[in-house]
């Protein structure tokens, strides 16, 4: 270190003692400068490496110096999760410090408070059902309109349509011995036949006051139409025109009752067997039964011969009404001949399927299942005055003389007043 022309980075601590008390000589220039620099940047370098961040707070009576560091936002998670992340976090820290952590007791669930939201709901899904409802009733007014009925008959029939189904499924009917239902007639049977009754066949009705009020009463009809319609239209005439609204309880032959469906349906309309018992238990229990005595020789007999009565049997129903001494009430029927005009009969093709005729008619079975709708002819129902049988006793049954006598009688009083409808009627359609 001899070198005049080395200068040294740091001074040695003799040479600052011994220049203490001299006078400070000026910085040396150019490599002596790079190396004081040299120097004071080493010296920063070892000064930070030993320095903390986070300054303590003994040094200079200086508060601390806290870093800033920005906290991350936490986002919302379910509950559910957070529960879970918590579980997780516990046992970590038990296995860490090497305690067993107990679970601690689960609080019951509370109890679900009511709140305002359920009400609104129940509110919208009544005020949904309520406009259903509405719309439902404002087309049916205007179909209603358009069919030439009235919006509060069609709001009637909807009402009493959904009380029956209500009846329906809660058992709240009643069915007699014979099968009679008097809900499912009223409700179901009788609106059906009422649009053929009141707007296809336009059925005039007289003499409805012959027909008792109350007690047992037997009506006897012509029979004409080859489907007899004219029976049913027989029963909505005397629900519907007369006061008491009285049921018709009709008496059947057997293949009615053997045929499927319609066997079913003509018990639940009232309709039972045309046998004396039946007739005589129907009667002296004050029901009004109805019987059409030429049976399928009168629906199944030619055009020709319409408006001619075929035999009324043995006069079985005169002795029924003898011996219950209930009224006999004479009915004539006009219209029913024209709806399906038989001009022939596949009698082949009847023994084939076992029916006493099978027609041919104008529409049938030419235009197919069009030839089943019956012509809109004009129809008249007049009841005559009742033949009382109350004064004969019950032994009058036992006399064929008197029984035949008196069956005539009915016959020939339905007769003639046939020929008087006829002639007071101005068209078959109208």
């Amino acid at each position: 270190m001899d070198d005049p022309n080395v200068v040294p980075l740091r001074a040695t601590p003799g040479a600052e003692a011994s220049g203490a008390g001299q006078a400070r000589r000026p910085r040396p220039s150019g490599v002596d400068a790079l190396a004081a620099g040299a120097a004071r940047a080493s010296g920063e370098r070892a000064k930070r490496r030993s320095t903390p961040l986070i300054g303590d707070p003994a040094d200079n009576g200086a508060p601390p110096v806290k870093a800033h560091r920005p906290r991350p936002v936490a986002k919302p998670r379910p509950v559910a999760a957070a529960e879970g992340k918590a579980r997780t976090r516990a046992k970590g820290e038990a296995r860490r410090t090497g305690t067993r952590r107990t679970a601690p007791a689960t609080a019951p669930a509370p109890e679900p408070q009511p709140t305002e939201a359920a009400p609104a709901a129940d509110r919208i899904h009544v005020s949904g059902v309520e406009e259903l409802v509405r719309a439902a009733v404002s087309i049916l007014r205007t179909a209603a309109q358009a069919a030439g009925l009235s919006g509060e008959e069609v709001e009637r029939q909807v009402a009493g349509t959904l009380a029956f189904l209500r009846r329906r499924l809660t058992g709240d009917y009643t069915v007699d011995d014979f099968g009679f239902d008097p809900d499912f007639t009223e409700h179901v049977y009788l609106p059906l036949l009422r649009p053929l009754y009141r707007s296809w066949f336009r059925v005039e009705v007289r003499g409805i006051e012959n027909i008792p009020a109350e007690g047992g009463a037997l009506v006897v009809a012509n029979h004409s139409g080859t489907v007899a319609l004219d029976s049913l239209m027989t029963q909505v005439a005397v629900h519907d025109e007369h006061p008491a609204h009285r049921h018709l309880r009709m008496l059947g032959a057997d293949l009615v009752f053997q045929t499927p469906v319609v066997g079913d349906l003509a018990r639940k309309s009232g309709s039972t067997l045309a046998a004396n018992a039946d007739a005589e238990r129907l009667l002296s229990s004050g029901e009004l039964a109805g019987v059409w005595p030429e049976g399928f020789k009168g629906i199944g007999k030619p055009f020709s011969e319409r408006y001619k009565l075929q035999r009324f049997g043995r006069g079985g129903f005169v002795s029924a009404a003898l011996r219950t001494g209930v009224p006999i009430i004479p009915c004539s029927i006009v219209g029913a001949e024209e709806i399906y005009p038989i001009i022939g009969n596949m009698k082949a093709v009847a023994r084939l399927l076992g029916a006493p005729y099978a027609p041919i008619t104008p529409t049938w079975p030419l235009l197919g299942p069009l030839g089943l709708i019956p012509l809109p002819s004009k129809w008249i129902i007049e009841f005559g005055a009742p033949v009382e049988t109350d004064s004969l006793g019950p032994q009058a049954a036992d006399d064929p003389m008197l029984v035949f006598d008196l069956t005539d009688q009915v016959r020939e009083t339905i007769q003639q007043t046939l020929y008087s409808l006829l002639m007071q009627r101005r068209s078959v359609f109208f």
